[in-house]
């Protein structure tokens, strides 16, 4: 029987649980605000199984999809494995089948043409359904009381696109999401589908585009009047794919794009702006427009910040040397020119969080993870393999920023915003703090924290009595959003 590797991709913080639990009435430490009420839903890469091959990364771990449930300040939790195609076959097989990180040319004959996504990167919530979402593949809907996974969403059938991006934009007053799906007809293919659901969710519109190279387009933004479309040089490959290879290798001399257009125009519209070569990012904290000028504001780095991917496109940086900050893009859409002005306007880091009512909107404060040089070495764990130990609140129209560090040994995931119903209350903050008690013991705990005061630390923390693997990303629905939940409607 195959055995978990020892790599920065199955230890520390990234040391395989695969223990599918709940628990009610979880030890609170400190007080929960009454108004916090509803569910932090988390995405979980944990592999069910130890992988084919021993340079298997975390983007490969199946995903599970975890609750925290709050009411009254009483929490509540629960992990449950998405059931994915690809998850339901292992399962049966009680072994691995899938090969290399979305490399269907290294699986077992016995799948070929299945369903590989593990749906394990963001949790999505829109018109009354919750999905599990990975850019590699379509969501899966989960039944956001029980956790049971329901099944792979196309919008009944209306969405043709064979991907489905894991950061889709909700417009705050009309209620439409907007999302894309890359590689939408294939593997290594150039089109993007561009599509938007209404309040309820239904399928409003569908259009197709080439983007300049295939690409890895993990976020993706809009305003009030645009969709925008980065575009970076991580790029894929059919050869090296068939040659079972890495999808994704950083290309430092290719030229970044950036495609805008009418969020409800047609593609015909799109003005492409090209951008410094070999830049990365992989999430934007917003985006909104000014008269003719549309500004984007980006976690950006002056290459990839994946080891895997710039070593397959032979770049060897050591993940300290990566430059970049919080930097703003502004684009003149009255001028003919296909450049843009760039801006830094904070420091490095990545994992940011925005007020849903500020989507597409000029905003006042946002919050991202960083690395804090006072906090100690990182702990090792994460997506990139090591860890944030600093949460920072950022106001870019006056440069103002504050930080919440952690002590030594200690690590965080990405929060999710609460907002409050008091007059002028920045809201709360929800995340997940790692801490090491010994050379392989790691406990987590949920901390509650003022959205406008962060420096002071948690107003609340709720110790977990199990072990927990490291997330990608999370959501918060409340508790009115909840009782629409259509699963539990009667038809």
């Amino acid at each position: 029987m195959r055995v978990f590797p020892e790599t920065i991709h199955f230890t520390g913080l990234n040391t395989p649980v695969g223990i599918e639990w709940s628990a009610r009435n979880l030890d609170v430490v400190g007080e929960i605000p009454a108004e916090i009420d509803g569910a932090f839903f988390r995405a979980v890469p944990d592999p069910a199984h130890a992988p084919m091959f021993d340079d298997d990364i975390v983007l490969s771990g199946d995903g599970m999809v975890a609750k925290f449930a709050i009411h009254d300040g009483k929490v509540d939790y629960a992990i449950r494995y998405v059931e994915t195609e690809r998850y339901a076959l292992e399962k049966d097989a009680r072994h691995a089948l899938f090969g290399r990180y979305r490399n269907p040319f290294t699986d077992d004959p016995a799948v070929a043409g299945r369903d590989r996504t593990v749906a394990n990167t963001t949790p999505v919530w829109h018109g009354g359904r919750l999905f599990m979402t990975k850019e590699d593949g379509l969501g899966y809907e989960v039944d956001p009381d029980t956790l049971e996974t329901i099944g792979r969403w196309d919008y009944h059938g209306a969405f043709t696109s064979q991907t489905f991006t894991a950061h889709p934009r909700v417009d705050p007053q009309t209620g439409e999401m907007f999302f894309f799906g890359y590689e939408a007809d294939g593997l290594c293919s150039t089109k993007i589908a561009y599509g938007v659901a209404d309040r309820d969710g239904n399928l409003m519109r569908e259009q197709w585009f080439d983007q300049p190279y295939c690409s890895t387009i993990h976020d993706f933004a809009i305003t009030e009047k645009y969709a925008i479309f980065p575009i970076f040089p991580t790029t894929a490959d059919l050869d090296r794919l068939k040659a079972g290879g890495a999808h994704w290798a950083h290309q430092q001399d290719l030229d970044s794009w950036v495609g805008i257009m009418p969020r409800d125009g047609k593609v015909e519209e799109m003005r492409w702006f090209r951008g410094r070569p070999g830049v990365s990012a992989f999430h934007i904290v917003n985006a909104f427009d000014d008269g003719d000028c549309v500004h984007l504001d980006l976690c950006l780095s002056d290459t990839n910040a994946f080891g895997f991917m710039r070593e397959a496109g032979g770049i060897q940086r050591d993940q300290r040397e990566i430059g970049g900050g919080l930097t703003r893009w502004t684009f003149d859409l009255s001028k003919e020119s296909d450049g843009f002005e760039e801006r830094l306007i904070g420091p490095p880091g990545d994992m940011p969080r925005l007020r849903d009512a500020d989507q597409g909107r000029p905003y006042r404060s946002a919050w991202y993870l960083s690395m804090n040089p006072q906090g100690g070495p990182p702990l090792p764990g994460g997506p990139v393999g090591f860890a944030f130990n600093a949460l920072l609140q950022i106001e870019p129209g006056n440069g103002r920023i504050d930080m919440m560090g952690l002590e030594f040994g200690m690590a965080i995931s990405e929060p999710v915003h609460v907002p409050s119903s008091q007059a002028g209350h920045e809201g709360w903050l929800l995340m997940v703090v790692d801490r090491q008690a010994g050379e392989a013991d790691y406990k987590s705990e949920l901390w509650v924290v003022d959205a406008n005061a962060i420096a002071a630390g948690p107003v609340a923390r709720v110790p977990m009595p199990l072990p927990m693997r490291a997330q990608v990303h999370g959501a918060w629905v409340s508790a009115a959003q909840l009782a629409t939940a259509k699963v539990h409607q009667v038809a």
